[in-house]
């Protein structure tokens, strides 16, 4: 779950809506100056999907202790540190889920999403929360990862089609344009208000590399520089959930007021000025 608060209310967006709203940005991704990373097939799959996983869990969303909805906020753009905030072993629980489901239509997509959450969990996360037995338990879930993904490589090795791209330079581009479209997601998705940077510097057509410029420019309007996508101005539409602040008084009344809320569409702006 991602969530914006507003005055009186939380716009809630679900994990599986979000990695669509990275999947449709992905398919914008083309222009003079940017090209898609290949394969390119298999990394949509892996970028407009990557939390499938989480279907389940956000059906029945949960409350954090403050009884705040327990979602990815503002706060934890760039980072995350919220690990006192959830049961550890149900979360990486649904973590290891998105690689195995991932693996059982495209094993390709699915190293990406492993990629993606190795480093999500490691690179990008505060372990100091942690106690000496989850930590042993996030080290246990990481090298698993890991191990996956080896495995997956190995039996990709033998076809003969995707072989070519099982390179650790292919592999790595296909991760950071991952993580790109998903830090625009997030960014997007939480209403982010100063300007930043989506994840990792990108390969021009001329073989250059930079990094893209995230620049709010107010009521949902965002400008990138420099540009990579294949319209000067691209319109999403993103489905939100209304939930009243005081419908949070019990897990049972958030619940209810949630599968209750029908869906908003946001309209998100995204232009080169």
């Amino acid at each position: 779950m991602i969530r914006i608060e507003q005055e009186n209310d939380w716009l809630l967006l679900s994990h599986p809506d979000h990695a669509a709203l990275a999947g449709e940005f992905a398919r914008h991704w083309k222009n003079d100056f940017f090209a898609p990373p290949k394969p390119f097939t298999h990394i949509l799959d892996a970028t407009a999907r990557h939390d499938d996983s989480w279907n389940d869990r956000d059906a029945l969303p949960l409350l954090t202790h403050e009884m705040n909805p327990s979602a990815f906020s503002e706060e934890l753009v760039g980072t995350y540190d919220a690990f006192e905030e959830i049961d550890l072993h149900d979360y990486l629980g649904v973590r290891g889920q998105a690689t195995e489901v991932a693996a059982l239509r495209d094993p390709y997509s699915a190293i990406l999403i492993s990629m993606h959450t190795v480093n999500l969990l490691t690179v990008q996360a505060d372990l100091s929360t942690l106690n000496d037995e989850d930590r042993a338990f996030h080290k246990a879930f990481i090298d698993g990862q890991i191990n996956r993904q080896e495995e997956l490589k190995a039996r990709l090795m033998l076809q003969d089609d995707i072989a070519p791209y099982l390179t650790d330079e292919c592999l790595l581009a296909g991760f950071k344009f991952l993580q790109a479209c998903d830090s625009f997601s997030l960014h997007v998705g939480v209403a982010f208000s100063k300007p930043s940077k989506l994840q990792h510097a990108h390969p021009r057509r001329d073989g250059s590399e930079t990094e893209i410029e995230f620049i709010p420019k107010g009521d949902n309007h965002y400008v990138l520089s420099p540009y990579p996508l294949d319209e000067p101005t691209v319109v999403f539409k993103v489905p939100y959930r209304r939930v009243p602040k005081k419908a949070t008084s019990s897990l049972e009344a958030f619940q209810a007021a949630y599968a209750a809320a029908p869906i908003e569409l946001v309209t998100v702006t995204v232009s080169q000025s």
